[in-house]
């Protein structure tokens, strides 16, 4: 029997090919849920979903999107953030 915490689904399973011509059961953390915007709600595009250890070692622009407000604010939301700023 495999132990309790990897019978939960909390681990995804992977089948990797080891050498020897085996098929083995990797188990691995889940990715995170998507980046969601502070205003509407939408899923942010331009945002990886990543874990953390692997955001560490990408790049501050792969990160979130160059522009005012990028990676809180959905593209939309940010026009109007924008417009009412200079009213």
């Amino acid at each position: 029997m495999v132990e309790g915490r990897i019978k939960s689904r909390t681990l995804r399973r992977i089948k990797v090919k080891v050498p020897g011509n085996r098929s083995v059961i990797h188990y691995r953390k889940r990715k995170p849920s998507a980046a969601k915007c502070a205003g509407c709600g939408a899923v942010l595009s331009g945002v990886p979903r990543e874990r953390s250890y692997k955001m560490r070692n990408m790049a501050k622009t792969q990160k979130r999107p160059e522009r005012p407000y990028g990676g809180i604010l959905c593209s939309r939301c940010m026009r109007k953030k924008i417009k009412e700023n200079i009213k």
